[in-house]
């Protein structure tokens, strides 16, 4: 493939590598000042936001993520113990300490994201065409609140800003502020459509406007704003995709890294890892599109599919079926169980046929008590199967009161992460870590 190597540094906030309609970007000489004077050279740096979220290997959030939520829930287990930080974050408790180098990565990168996301930002003023700022605003915005919302999934506080001992503030905060971001840009967009300029000059795969909606619907849910998460998740077009893409250059970082090897982590089993009454149907079609039995069971009984099945295997941002299940949890947090019933039912209803990414469970309607506790229960056991491998177990097991570390059938080894050394050596505003 045709590589073109174009010079840009942005100061204290490096993009490694950004990747521009397919052609590869090396960083090197220019001064921030230079990269953000412009238009192109705005979406320059959002086509670096992707890459340092997306790729890399273990070194992504993508991965991180994955790792730090289906390792700490026993979705995932670790195959060779070699891999240090991985198999101590399936020990969990105080086996994860703050110079994990997945705890790390999360941090750093999903910081770095948001860092440059918010250096972009600050910058849009260059931008006169209304439809180029359209984009860049929601593209810049929406990476700015995937890196805040990740940090709030695995962290009880975060810096929202960056600076000198930066102050930390709650993670329902993290979340408002990931929301307000995303509000902010879906009125740019509203305003005027992305232009065809914008379009030709990033990464292909993401749908802006469907996605600054999901992920408010996704915040909103977390932060236990169920009003708005109703309202957003509504707005999303589920016939549409909305993808990080991938190559043999950038990889895809779950496929590189994990799932498409033996060596360092895997599915615990064909039911994920849920036991009891959480376990899958057994005639749950998303199963075999989830997994697959393994070429070696001696070491794994399956291996992940799904979205990791090549180096150049699309992940998508969102996926239909969380949408539907956020609506279902919200009607039920509100009281109003017929509601979530019918969002519930969309999902267990759901076949591959009818679905964007042909993820669909084909089951029959759901038939359990009609109570608060028991349609919450449904909802969190589909959670865990229709959002396999997305980095969200660990937010649900806290979110839905499962049994935590230390208590008896404890489904969750932690609830937080330690705040990686990096960031207390550099910043004196950074609290206590957790107990576990």
């Amino acid at each position: 493939m045709k590589k073109l190597h174009i010079p840009i540094l942005v100061v204290s906030l490096l993009l490694t590598q950004a990747a521009c309609n397919q052609q590869y970007l090396n960083p090197s000489t220019i001064s921030q000042s230079q990269a953000v004077s412009s238009p192109d050279g705005l979406m320059t740096l959002c086509n670096g936001l992707q890459y340092r979220y997306t790729t890399g290997g273990a070194l992504s959030v993508l991965y991180a993520s994955t790792a730090g939520g289906g390792l700490t829930t026993r979705e995932d287990f670790v195959l060779n113990v070699g891999n240090a930080d991985e198999a101590n974050l399936a020990l969990g408790a105080s086996n994860v300490n703050n110079i994990n180098s997945v705890v790390r990565n999360l941090w750093t990168q999903s910081h770095l994201v948001r860092s440059n996301a918010e250096l972009i930002l600050a910058n849009i003023g260059v931008v006169n065409d209304a439809g180029t700022k359209s984009g860049i605003v929601a593209y810049a915005s929406i990476f700015r609140a995937l890196s805040l919302g990740t940090l709030g999934l695995f962290f009880e506080q975060s810096p929202i800003t960056t600076g000198n001992n930066a102050p930390f503030v709650p993670r329902a905060q993290v979340f408002k502020e990931a929301i307000t971001t995303l509000e902010a840009a879906a009125t740019q967009v509203a305003s005027a459509p992305v232009s065809a300029d914008f379009t030709s000059k990033v990464v292909t795969g993401i749908d802006l406007a469907n996605t600054i909606q999901a992920l408010i619907a996704r915040y909103a849910l977390f932060s236990g704003d169920y009003d708005k998460a109703l309202a957003a998740a509504a707005k999303v077009d589920l016939t549409k995709k909305s993808i990080y893409n991938f190559d043999d250059n950038t990889r895809n970082p779950l496929f590189e890294y994990t799932f498409g090897n033996l060596n360092v982590f895997q599915p615990t089993n064909a039911s994920l890892g849920l036991t009891g009454a959480l376990a899958p149907d057994a005639i749950d079609k998303r199963i075999a599109f989830l997994t697959k039995v393994s070429s070696n069971p001696a070491v794994a009984p399956v291996i992940a599919t799904a979205f990791y099945t090549a180096n150049n295997a699309a992940v998508p941002v969102y996926l239909p079926g969380e949408m539907l299940l956020i609506q279902a949890e919200a009607y039920a947090r509100k009281g109003d169980l017929t509601n979530a019933v019918a969002q519930l039912n969309r999902v267990l209803t759901k076949t591959a046929a009818t679905d964007a990414f042909g993820l669909g469970a084909a089951l029959p309607a759901y038939t359990g008590a009609q109570t608060a506790d028991a349609i919450l229960t449904e909802i969190y056991r589909n959670r865990q199967i229709e959002l396999a491998f997305q980095g969200f177990r660990l937010e649900d097991s806290r979110r839905f009161s499962r049994p935590g570390p230390g208590t008896a059938g404890a489904e969750r080894n932690r609830n937080f992460f330690p705040y990686p050394l990096t960031e207390r050596n550099n910043n004196t505003a950074t609290p206590a870590d957790p107990a576990i």
